[in-house]
């Protein structure tokens, strides 16, 4: 494990500002085996630092699962509407953590938060072909032919599509489909069932390469991953 400022890593660790770390760092909280570190330039183990008597359980990257709600922005801040990362609780945030990829406002589902920046492009990069699996409520059936089309590369006025699956789900008058993409362009999911002649109504993103959303995760809520899904999503760097 590298070695780490000290008040950046109560920054990073807590939110704190450096300028706010570094004063309770020369306060004496922060502790290195046992002994004040009064110092905030002091490089040290980030795993065996306590603050105030705790352990700061670092982790070099955090990463979280989020069931996303209608009606929030996938941003880090905005100042007129809600956004995802306000959503995380703050023991759970961290300094740096933003959301890998976008879902539309109206979009609901799994969405994954990190500050694990080589690993957020790699899942968000076409050529590493990371499925995104969404169920798609529409207004009407497609029109015949759709799943082949959608395997093909559904040809759009400014771009033509990658390969897609196109999975019957529920039949009916407002039928639902399952939808696996590898890219997430603008709109790029309601814009290809527009291209067959119906509108979504609703959708949910459930599942984002070996990460599934949890049935137990309700709607405005996050958890960190458990073990078999972190490691199964750092597998995808290989």
């Amino acid at each position: 494990m590298a070695l780490m400022r000290l008040d950046k890593l109560l920054a990073l660790q807590t939110g704190m500002t450096r300028r706010e770390a570094a004063a309770c760092v020369r306060q004496g909280a922060a502790c290195l085996q046992g002994q004040p570190v009064r110092n905030p330039a002091q490089r040290v183990d980030p795993r065996a630092v306590t603050l105030n008597g705790k352990n700061l359980g670092y982790e070099e990257f955090v990463y979280l699962l989020m069931h996303k709600p209608a009606g929030v922005l996938t941003a880090a801040r905005d100042k007129k509407q809600p956004t995802v990362l306000e959503l995380v609780p703050q023991e759970l945030y961290r300094r740096g953590v933003q959301p890998v990829g976008r879902l539309d406002k109206d979009t609901t589902g799994l969405l994954l938060l990190t500050d694990d920046g080589a690993l957020a492009h790699r899942l968000l990069s076409p050529q590493h072909h990371v499925w995104k699996t969404y169920l798609a409520r529409l207004s009407a059936p497609p029109c015949p032919g759709a799943e082949e089309r959608f395997a093909a590369g559904v040809v759009l006025p400014d771009f033509t599509c990658l390969p897609a699956k196109l999975t019957l789900v529920q039949d009916g008058s407002c039928p639902v489909y399952e939808v696996r993409v590898h890219e997430g362009k603008y709109h790029q999911v309601k814009r290809m069932f527009l291209a067959q002649g119906c509108e979504v109504l609703a959708l949910q993103r459930v599942g984002f390469g070996p990460l599934r959303l949890p049935a137990d995760l309700p709607p405005g809520r996050v958890r960190p991953l458990l073990p078999e899904e972190r490691q199964a999503l750092l597998e995808t760097r290989n």
